[in-house]
């Protein structure tokens, strides 16, 4: 077997994967556990999915018991460019890196797709991908595979990768030669922990989603607390802050994937313009991209969060037309926005 994960690693590569690393679905006995705090602790938020599949996310081998191996992929989408500098442009909003330009489950998931047909030409076997939106723990397991460890803002960390990289994995019936696990290389270093705007880590290696910027602007639905609005700055999708300060990306390897490069238009959009869209232009602005995905309202309701926050009143008169939006959130950002205009006059 050791043969075919030697062709195995050299066919992910060739798909376009920086690393392919193995581990068994029952090596992540910890999740239960850590799982069970979190969503104890209420900080998932509003995603109640996480506790709804919490039976398959907290033990792989429940998911599917017929497999055997996990095969972990990752690919690098380092920017080309310093993601923080946006933050201190307050006519234009942030967005986080990864959603720059085209959304990466359908790149990640077709390539692997191929990986896992080329399997099983290799070798008679049954295989299921897997990549973000299924409840598959692929933190832990990327973990277990040696792919990375988890660090204190509990994304996965890289010594060859840094910690620009999305993961996906295949599982397979085969039992193929496992790598060892990967240890913890934070040491004592807190910069992901003390650059976070929000305060969203209770404690090193736990986060509170309801704190999180990129929970905040992609999966919360309704007004956020008005109380962290301000804090969120002029970042209107995701937060890339705790991984932009990581030590470890200077080993980042820069994205082979042209279509993970940032868009012109997104690296530092206009405000203004973005609050302007109405549903069908920004279905049309963002085809192809993972912030289609939340919709206009919660888009623009995230807009003028960061208008309120720019001190631009030249932003007045556009913000008072959305007051009366037909999106009560919408609505309601727009009446706080106009209030922080008004109140730096």
């Amino acid at each position: 077997m050791q043969a075919l994960k030697d062709r195995l690693t050299a066919q992910a590569r060739g798909e376009g994967f920086d690393a392919c690393r193995i581990c068994r679905p029952w090596d992540v006995p910890q999740v239960p556990a850590r799982l069970d705090a979190f969503l104890e602790a209420g900080y998932h938020g509003q995603m109640a999915w996480l506790e709804d599949r919490k039976h398959w996310r907290a033990a792989p081998q429940v998911l599917w018991p017929e497999a055997r191996s996990v095969i972990m992929l990752a690919e690098s989408y380092t920017p080309q460019h310093d993601p923080m500098q946006v933050l201190a442009q307050k006519d234009a909003g942030a967005v986080s890196v990864y959603a720059q330009n085209r959304d990466y489950h359908d790149l990640v998931k077709k390539r692997l797709k191929r990986l896992a047909r080329w399997l099983i030409a290799e070798q008679d076997c049954e295989v299921k991908v897997f990549v973000d939106t299924a409840p598959v723990p692929e933190k832990p397991l990327g973990q277990a595979a040696g792919m990375g460890w988890q660090g204190k803002h509990t994304n996965l960390v890289s010594r060859d990768l840094g910690s620009w990289f999305f993961i996906g994995s295949v599982f397979t019936t085969l039992e193929l030669p496992e790598d060892a696990p990967e240890v913890d290389h934070c040491g004592s270093c807190r910069n992901c922990l003390d650059i976070c705007p929000t305060g969203a880590f209770p404690a090193p290696y736990q986060i509170d989603a309801r704190r999180c910027i990129s929970y905040l602007t992609i999966e919360h639905h309704g007004p956020v607390d008005e109380a962290l609005r301000p804090l969120l700055g002029n970042r209107i999708y995701g937060c890339d802050d705790c991984l932009a300060v990581c030590p470890w990306n200077k080993f980042a390897v820069e994205a082979r994937e042209v279509r993970y490069h940032a868009r012109d238009d997104l690296r530092a959009p206009k405000l203004a313009e973005l609050a302007a869209l109405d549903d069908a232009e920004f279905r049309a602005f963002f085809s192809g991209s993972p912030i289609k995905r939340i919709g206009r309202d919660r888009f623009v309701r995230n807009v003028l969060y960061a208008i309120g926050n720019s001190a631009d009143q030249s932003h007045l008169a556009q913000v008072q037309s959305l007051i009366c939006d037909p999106d009560p959130t919408v609505a309601d950002a727009a009446t706080w926005a106009a209030r922080r205009l008004m109140a730096d006059t």
